[in-house]
């Protein structure tokens, strides 16, 4: 099946209505429209001039969507390199500009840390079928700038986040798919 793509399309923003295509690979599950539009009412206006990582970024659904909707920069980091060119692929035909790391998740996030990078918005998507969703949220918040930046982990609707220095800010599910919104309680944590 290495020929086979998929296509999301991009519901909000100035590339309203584009679609894009991704490549059909096992665990690549692009957030579905209902959920993006639910989680994009839940940002509103705090994606406009935010700097956003997406985690586990596939098809690059959520990152791209910031981008339509005004933030000023998304990181889109993925380890599978076909994915990778095909998200190259969308990001030039859009005539955008993103910085694209085809890396493990975790070892970014290793990295991010000790350098004390920090965004406004991270996206944590991993692949459901993967054990990566507790080890790798508090890695990804320990990534958020304050207490006013939101981290969004799209997961299956049966998991519950482990406590931590965080809130949960909105809920949602759809299909087998649940959407966290969530915050840190205060400032950064601390050794994550």
């Amino acid at each position: 099946m290495a020929g086979r793509t998929g296509q999301v399309r991009i519901i909000g923003g100035k590339w309203k209505g584009r679609k894009l295509r991704f490549p059909s690979v096992a665990g690549l599950r692009p957030a579905p429209s209902r959920l993006r539009e639910t989680l994009f009412n839940w940002l509103g206006d705090a994606i406009v001039g935010a700097r956003c990582l997406d985690l586990c970024a596939g098809s690059g659904a959520l990152g791209l969507e910031s981008l339509s909707r005004g933030a000023a920069s998304v990181e889109f980091v993925e380890r599978n390199r076909r994915v990778c060119s095909a998200l190259e692929d969308s990001i030039r035909e859009l005539g955008a500009s993103a910085d694209i790391q085809c890396k493990d998740a975790k070892r970014f996030l290793v990295t991010s840390i000790r350098n004390t990078r920090c965004w406004d918005v991270v996206f944590l998507d991993p692949p459901f079928a993967s054990a990566m969703h507790d080890e790798l949220l508090p890695m990804a918040l320990a990534c958020l700038r304050d207490a006013d930046a939101r981290l969004c982990l799209k997961c299956p609707g049966k998991f519950s986040p482990r406590a931590g220095n965080w809130r949960p800010v909105r809920r949602a599910g759809a299909g087998d798919s649940a959407l966290w919104l969530v915050a840190l309680l205060e400032g950064r944590p601390s050794g994550s």
